[in-house]
């Protein structure tokens, strides 16, 4: 990598940390649902990883993670009802419900991306798959890990698994199409911009 290459990748992370942090401190970044928040906040982790690699996107990763952390903590914003309930009984397994997933979301686009692009998929389906696959992953871990403490703590998770499934299916699904519309094009330009 020259140093021109190094320059624009590290300017790009310093952008895509930027953009996540702006996102996640302020409501532009969450949907709120009153019960829980439908997040876009995963896009961004998704386009840096498909653009500057997997160090890259586990840099944006843990971004994201902290982010939700302090979310979950009420700062700057409340956190959700269900969160806020959660956060009552354990706030360690918040944290690890609020970072996991986000760190796992890079690996997985990371990983879908590489097998589909090794075994000859064109990068116009690839790119929009990955970006499926790493929304899936924050969307099932986030939601999976908060039904798991609530019975692990001994909240009412009955109660709450109707919303968390209505959460999953539709903000997942929601949230799915989002960035495989939004990345593929971004990915895609700027590489273009890369290659100059």
């Amino acid at each position: 990598m020259t140093a021109k290459q190094a320059t624009r990748q590290l300017t790009l992370t310093a952008m895509f940390i930027a953009l996540v942090i702006l996102l996640g401190l302020t409501p532009l970044g969450l949907i709120p649902l009153g019960f829980i928040n439908v997040t876009i906040l995963h896009i961004p982790v998704i386009i840096g990883t498909l653009a500057l690699g997997l160090k890259g996107g586990v840099t944006l990763g843990l971004t994201f993670g902290i982010v939700s952390t302090l979310r979950a903590f009420g700062i700057p914003l409340p956190a959700s009802a269900l969160v806020s309930n959660l956060m009552a009984e354990s706030p360690l397994l918040v944290v690890v419900m609020s970072m996991f997933p986000r760190l796992m979301v890079p690996l997985v686009t990371y990983g879908v991306h590489r097998l589909l692009t090794g075994r000859g998929v064109r990068r116009y389906v690839a790119l929009p798959v990955a970006a499926v696959a790493g929304t899936l992953t924050n969307t099932i871990l986030y939601l999976g890990l908060m039904l798991l403490f609530y019975v692990l703590t001994a909240l009412d998770a009955a109660a709450v698994l109707g919303l968390i499934a209505g959460t999953g299916a539709i903000g997942g699904g929601a949230e799915s199409i989002v960035a495989a519309l939004v990345a593929t094009p971004v990915v895609l330009a700027l590489e273009k911009i890369q290659k100059k």
